[in-house]
């Protein structure tokens, strides 16, 4: 498969990775060409199968103490998360499908795309398929995405208040998804329209 636009690539596919016998043949394929990357200076992060980076690590988000099927109720633990865009919304494989899972409210999408038409739509249009748009904006602002690194607004995007703008920071992947598994799970109880209070703590 050919990948245009690469600013990262993974280290040296871990063979004996326990996560290895739990990813579909045709991921342990891609993989083993390139052990995962980050398009479009952090559009989108493909993860790999490898010990460090702990951010770029399959094994990680799958069978670490900080899973993401931990965090969100909708994941499955046979759920692969093998991308994820620049806010950090991710991508999962289930049953050979390609699911879109929105980290801010917990809300699950299938996008009824195999891997490979994943990919594609991914060349065809990265900007509107990866809603790149808080990037390029982040980006003419000056700012820029380390690998390792996705965006977080404030306020959230689920929010109505994000329609009057938001503020943009780099932050830590790791960091970023513990932040906001906590926060769908805090609003997962309330109703459209529903007032909350988000508290910002030093």
């Amino acid at each position: 498969m050919d990948v245009s636009h690469v600013t990262y690539q993974g280290p040296e596919f871990e063979a004996s990775s326990p996560v290895v016998d739990l990813l579909p043949a045709n991921l342990v394929g891609l993989l083993k060409q390139i052990n995962g990357f980050v398009q479009f200076s952090g559009g989108l992060h493909v993860r790999g199968v490898c010990v460090q980076p702990n951010w770029h690590s399959l094994a990680e988000v799958m069978l670490g103490s900080e899973a993401l099927h931990r965090g969100y109720r909708a994941v499955l633990p046979t759920d692969v998360p093998f991308a994820q865009d620049c806010v950090a919304d991710q991508f999962l494989l289930r049953e050979g499908f390609v699911y879109r899972l929105a980290s801010e409210t917990g809300e699950l999408e299938r996008l009824n795309l195999k891997l490979s038409e994943f990919f594609n739509a991914v060349e065809a249009d990265p900007v509107k398929f990866l809603a790149m748009e808080p990037l390029l904006r982040f980006q003419k602002d000056g700012g820029t995405l380390q690998p390792g690194e996705v965006l977080h607004a404030y306020p959230p995007f689920c929010t109505n208040e994000a329609a009057n703008g938001v503020s943009l920071k780099a932050v830590g992947t790791v960091e970023a998804l513990r932040f906001l598994a906590d926060f769908s799970r805090q609003i997962s109880g309330l109703a459209v329209g529903d007032k909350f209070h988000v508290r910002v703590v030093p």
